[in-house]
């Protein structure tokens, strides 16, 4: 699949993704709101008719007492003129008509009407009674005019006729917010406070406010959105999935490339030991070179080098086969780092001298045994030494420095050179198999990009670790830390 229709599928579903998340949290916001003013306008409507209730039972408690009033006052006791005491109990006057008349009988008729006006004017003196006695009432303490214990009843009961059956607690408050009741377990915070005025026809400077909260109306409120959460997550979960994907996509390719970057590679470097063992079984095949031992001998010896070097490459490719299956024996034993930075050193230092360069042993490490396969450490040195003279800069003198110390209970390698450097991007895949730094031509520097992988997995194999440092145009250096072993 070629990169631009990766990236344009890429694009496609970022958008529809980013499309669905914010359709989904829109959604989510409108449900959140609604159900939040939905609560809000809930609660209003409760405290507002609890603020009637109390209003109602207050009429409704005066015009009660001034009724029971008016009545006592009417009981009275009459003497008689013998003497003889009589009781006489006036009842309130009623609407009563009687139920049937005399023709003509005009007194009957008077009676009756003098009687619906008494009634008349009876209730309306009640009611005038009733509304001074409202109107003073404004002067009396707030716990006279409001049972603290059927407060909180009334709040109770207004909720759940508007459907909000959850806890809450309240308080009133005068007019100088001086706490006048206060429920158990009232406080504010982080809570939304939902305030009512009590008797509000009460003069200004003597109104009371009813203040209510309630400790569950976040739970309340989010449990509205409970079943879009299920499609929340399936979405993360194709989103992971997806990106998942395009990162396993991207990787497939990028494996594509190396793998066709290595298959190059391989072929470039398998034809060179090829053509050079097939020049030289043509020459052998010349009857005049038949009677030349001089140039019998040189083309017997191309031969034998190139196919030890053809044989190398393939050696090198299959070790790194047997590292991935795991299929590789170490002979572990106990070596002398500083011996072996010597020994390897030591093959070196004509290649480097030849470039014009200098190589520089530094063996400071005291405690220097190590616990590693000789073979594959000495192949690890040799590779490290091999890209210092490889990456060289033409320019300027190769300066190879391999020294060693001891840092803690362990031995640090340290083989450094002033080459060409690596990019600093290109650091974290020098240890990947087929990786090999850009530098131009891809066919001027040798090699498969399997060396440092071997290096980077011989030296985990060994317990240590390994790490680079470099700069582009000054020089690269690998450190080597290994646990050292007391003689």
């Amino acid at each position: 699949m070629r990169k631009s229709t990766i990236w344009l599928l890429t694009g496609v579903l970022i958008f529809a993704f980013i499309g669905l998340l914010s359709l989904q949290i829109n959604y989510i916001r409108i449900i959140l709101q609604t159900q939040e003013d939905q609560f809000e306008d809930a609660v209003k409507r409760s405290l507002f008719q609890v603020s009637r209730d109390l209003e109602l039972d207050e009429t409704q408690q005066l015009l009660t007492d001034r009724i029971y009033s008016v009545r006592k006052q009417n009981r009275s006791t009459i003497s008689s003129s013998n003497g003889q005491g009589m009781t006489k109990q006036q009842s309130s006057p009623v609407n009563v008509i009687p139920s049937s008349f005399g023709k003509n009988d005009l007194q009957t008729a008077s009676k009756a009407i003098q009687d619906i006006q008494e009634s008349y004017l009876y209730q309306q003196n009640i009611l005038e009674d009733v509304i001074r006695m409202a109107m003073k009432g404004s002067n009396r303490p707030m716990e006279e005019r409001i049972d603290f214990g059927k407060l909180e009843l009334y709040v109770q009961q207004e909720l759940v006729n508007n459907n909000l059956a959850l806890p809450f607690a309240c308080t009133v408050l005068d007019n100088n917010k001086k706490v006048i009741y206060a429920g158990s377990d009232y406080h504010t915070e982080n809570l939304e406070v939902y305030s009512q005025i009590l008797f509000p026809k009460d003069p200004a400077n003597k109104l009371y406010t009813l203040q209510v909260v309630f400790p569950t109306q976040k739970k309340y409120v989010f449990e509205s959105i409970g079943f879009i959460l299920p499609s929340i997550v399936f979405t993360i979960v194709l989103l992971i999935i997806f990106v998942y994907t395009i990162y396993i996509v991207f990787k497939q390719r990028h494996l594509s490339e190396i793998k066709n970057d290595f298959i190059n590679n391989m072929t470039h470097e398998l034809k060179t030991p090829v053509a050079g063992i097939s020049l030289a079984a043509q020459t052998l095949n010349d009857a005049d070179v038949n009677n030349s031992p001089h140039l019998m001998e040189h083309a017997k010896k191309v031969i034998q080098d190139e196919s030890t070097r053809l044989g190398f490459l393939v050696e090198k490719v299959l070790q790194m086969s047997l590292f991935e299956d795991r299929a590789v024996s170490f002979k572990m034993t106990k070596l002398d780092a500083n011996d072996l930075i010597s020994s390897v050193a030591s093959t070196f230092v004509l290649r480097v001298e030849n470039a014009g360069g200098i190589l520089d042993i530094d063996l400071q490490a005291l405690d220097s045994t190590i616990v590693v396969d000789k073979m594959h450490f000495t192949n690890v040195l040799f590779n490290l030494m091999e890209n210092a003279v490889k990456y060289r800069r033409p320019d300027v003198p190769l300066m190879l420095m391999a020294r060693t110390m001891n840092v803690g209970n362990k031995v640090q390698i340290v083989i450094e050179d002033n080459g060409i450097g690596i990019k600093k991007e290109s650091l974290k895949k020098i240890f990947d198999r087929f990786y090999r730094v850009p530098t131009g031509n891809r066919h001027n520097i040798k090699g498969f990009g399997l060396g440092l992988a071997y290096v980077k997995q011989i030296i985990t194999d060994f317990d240590g670790f390994i790490k680079v440092e470099s700069e582009l145009g000054e020089g690269t250096k690998f450190i080597i830390t290994l646990p050292f072993v007391e003689n």
